[in-house]
């Protein structure tokens, strides 16, 4: 499996891209910023103990009940703002976390669904999946643990040197000399960890890119008996992700082993050391300390082991959510369009639609160009249908009037005006397709219907679905219009799902309508049925019809033959039929053969 090379993900561009993500938290900056005092608070109170109780040993050495007895009740305040403030950080920063990953969560997915179409076309639905839900889950834990941990050590590695040499240099000197080779083991060992657990967040995208394109493909799956091999690429993938993680695991594992060796017997060397200085205070109370600072000592050296050993830990987590911070930063980057992500302003156009010398290639083949030259008007309510061999060029035509891709020369007018000057939600608003592969979404009946027009009236869809023939087919059903349609619409046929996508093309009016093989794939009572149903919603519209099938367009006002990107022949059904070694006679010809 070939992986991606990385950057490091600490260096000043990756950690300055990560650093934007805290732009969300700024909205819920009264709950974080008392939760960091919360933090605080605590962290005092935890770094007191260890001082009090070495003074209360002491108390107890020295028969004072009165100073026992005070000492007792301050170690219990300190344990009650301790629990009292470890429930007000998880809940504040519980508050903050998952109020701003849901703003992350809702820009992000704001962002996708407003990128233009080019986007899409160069990334995979798997991925763009996983890195919504599995990267920003990954953050979840940042916001709630890593960064409260982060500070906390912070704040308690320095605080609790001081206190090891305010009781005594000389063991302080001596519990240092074991930090370095705490440090090497931590570079030694991190180092393989950080890298795994990047590659293991890949595995796993890399699986759910399996799952998605399968579960989506599901049709050609069964239809090949491909099972077998989809559940193989599967168990590939996840056995790969399996044992990057349990590399990972096994690293970690030696890791944090090693640690805890080296540090338990750095700690029983201090321990050993500091009896030998308690029996020295015995004889000189200044050249030694007392039982009760070995205990303080012996605690605030817990405290920085135990800090030290995870911080390493902690650094991991944080470098793999900078990796997934990266990569959510990367999509926010990308361009969008400039549409409304608010219901539209209706605006009115005639429908007058022009190509002036319009050539387009895809921006992921710029030197290929599938659009050349091309130049045509249709007016308001006119009917002009293309037709040509597959790759022509006839879908990119339909793609460029919605304004998903820009000419690359020339430019598309609608009423005279340049397409670029509408604003394009206003302008699509306008308009309506209606596809050979209809994709219905997983409700019912009635809300893809009401797509076309959100918020429309059950009178207005009930007449939308009489106009498209699909009345008698819903009210078939025991739910009528509240029947589920499944993933993609594949509870219904192809004829059921063309008419209920003409009946939210007829709900949404449209002054331009875009039909793409509508009829290609159905039988002939189907076609015969979405045929009426198209002449009715065509009526008094400016249509551009891509055919496969002639027959279908008989009646149109201009039909334009296209190959290999270029216009061939234009005329009408019958002045085309008297070209003779014409490409649209020769295709009627081989039409009406095949009948």
């Amino acid at each position: 499996m070939v992986r991606k090379k990385r950057h490091n993900p600490f260096s000043k561009e990756a950690t300055k891209k990560a650093l934007r993500v805290f732009q969300f938290i700024k909205p819920f900056k009264v709950p974080f910023i008392f939760g960091l005092f919360v933090l605080l608070l605590s962290t005092v109170a935890m770094l007191a103990f260890p001082k009090i109780l070495g003074n209360l040993m002491d108390a107890v050495k020295s028969s004072s009940d009165k100073e026992v007895i005070y000492f007792i009740q301050i170690i219990i305040g300190l344990f009650f703002v301790i629990g009292l403030s470890a429930f007000l950080r998880i809940y504040l920063f519980g508050i903050v976390a998952h109020k701003s990953l849901a703003l992350l969560k809702n820009k992000t997915y704001e962002h996708l669904i407003s990128s233009p179409m080019s986007f899409f076309s160069q990334k995979r639905v798997g991925e763009l999946s996983s890195r919504i839900s599995a990267d920003i889950s990954l953050l979840q834990e940042t916001f709630t643990i890593t960064i409260a941990e982060l500070i906390r050590q912070a704040i308690t590695i320095p605080v609790g040197l001081f206190f090891l040499f305010y009781i005594s240099s000389r063991l302080t000197v001596f519990i240092i000399a074991v930090i370095p080779v705490i440090a090497l083991i931590g570079i030694f060992f991190g180092r393989f960890i950080k890298k795994l657990s990047v590659i293991a967040q890949d595995d796993i995208t890399d699986s759910n890119k399996v799952v998605d394109e399968t579960l989506h493909g599901i049709a050609n799956v069964k239809a090949y008996a491909n099972e077998f091999f989809e559940i193989i690429r599967y168990k590939n993938s996840i056995d790969q992700s399996v044992d990057t993680s349990i590399k990972r695991a096994k690293w970690r594992g030696m890791f944090i082993g090693l640690i805890m060796f080296v540090a338990g017997s750095a700690l029983m060397a201090i321990i050993w050391y500091g009896l030998h200085m308690v029996q020295l205070n015995e004889a000189d109370p200044t050249k030694g300390i007392t039982i009760g600072e070995l205990l303080q000592f012996a605690l605030y050296a817990a405290f920085l082991g135990v800090s030290f050993g995870g911080t390493a830990d902690l650094f991991s987590q944080l470098q793999k959510s900078i990796g997934a911070t990266e990569s959510l930063m990367d999509i926010l980057e990308e361009k969008t369009e400039e549409i409304s992500l608010t219901k539209p302003n209706n605006i009115k156009i005639e429908g007058n639609l022009s190509f002036n010398n319009v050539s387009f290639s895809y921006p992921s083949r710029r030197d290929i160009n599938v659009i050349k030259n091309i130049s045509f008007n249709v007016e308001k309510g006119k009917l002009l249908a293309f037709v040509g061999p597959s790759g022509a060029g006839k879908s990119t035509i339909a793609a460029l009037i919605f304004g998903f891709y820009q000419p690359t020369e020339g430019d598309v007018t609608i009423d005279g005006k340049n397409l670029n000057e509408y604003h394009l939600s206003e302008i699509r608003s306008q308009m309506a397709m209606v596809p050979q592969e209809v994709m219905l979404f997983g409700g019912t009946i009635k809300e893809n219907i009401e797509y076309g027009k959100p918020g429309a009236t059950e009178e207005e869809i009930f007449e939308a679905a009489k106009q498209a023939n699909a009345l008698d087919f819903i009210e078939s059903f025991p739910d009528k219009f509240e029947t589920l349609v499944g993933d993609r619409g594949i509870q219904l046929s192809g004829g059921q799902k063309q008419r209920v996508a003409i009946a939210r093309a007829i709900l949404r009016n449209p002054s331009i309508l875009v039909l793409d093989e509508a009829t290609s794939a159905l039988d002939s009572e189907s076609e015969r049925l979405v045929q009426e149903a198209l002449e009715r919603l065509m009526k008094g519209r400016t249509s551009i019809v891509i055919a496969h099938r002639l027959s279908t367009i008989k009646n149109a006002d201009s039909i334009i033959v296209l190959d290999n990107g270029k216009i061939k022949e234009v005329g009408t059904h019958a002045e085309l039929l008297k070209k003779d070694n014409g490409i649209y006679k020769n295709l009627s010809t081989i039409q009406l053969a095949a009948v």
